[in-house]
């Protein structure tokens, strides 16, 4: 199994086969625009303006699990994200990353790779997957580790 064998919904609710990113590396985010982390879109996007045409994508997923820092309603947090950080790469529709209605994706995201002290839930926003080409996940990072603290594990993926 690999994280090909979901499927999501983009932020306009179209149903995505993640096998559209075979063969790319992927950060994958739980996103909020009203949290202390929400700077990040900055340095996510910055990442993925330098390695977008090296077979590199992140997919950011909006929650509002985390003391509702995502109220928004999808068309809200795509328009945030466009105009306040100039976001680029592919965004997602809100979703729950823990909990009884927790997105499948998720689910296999946290098996593939638990957290601190082997804890499976999502502590915050801005917690990363890195996958690799074939649909692994290497590892996670917490909400503090910046988005370019990643680069150097994005280019080993990259074989840069």
């Amino acid at each position: 199994m690999s994280i090909y064998d979901f499927n999501v919904k983009d932020i306009n609710e179209n149903e995505v086969s993640m096998s559209k990113y075979k063969n790319k590396v992927l950060l994958i985010v739980n996103v909020a625009s009203k949290c202390g982390f929400t700077g990040q879109y900055e340095g996510l996007e910055k990442l993925y303006q330098t390695y977008k045409n090296e077979d590199f994508m992140i997919l950011g997923f909006p929650s509002n699990q985390f003391s509702n820092q995502e109220p928004g309603t999808n068309k809200e947090i795509q328009e945030f994200c466009t105009l306040t950080y100039g976001v680029d790469f592919d965004m997602f529709a809100k979703v729950d990353v823990n909990g009884e209605n927790e997105i499948p994706l998720y689910t296999y995201l946290k098996k593939e790779a638990s957290g601190i002290l082997g804890t499976e839930s999502i502590k915050w926003n801005f917690t990363k997957f890195l996958v690799n080409k074939d649909g692994k996940v290497v590892d996670r990072f917490g909400s503090t580790t910046k988005p370019k603290d990643i680069e150097d594990d994005i280019k080993k993926l990259l074989n840069k």
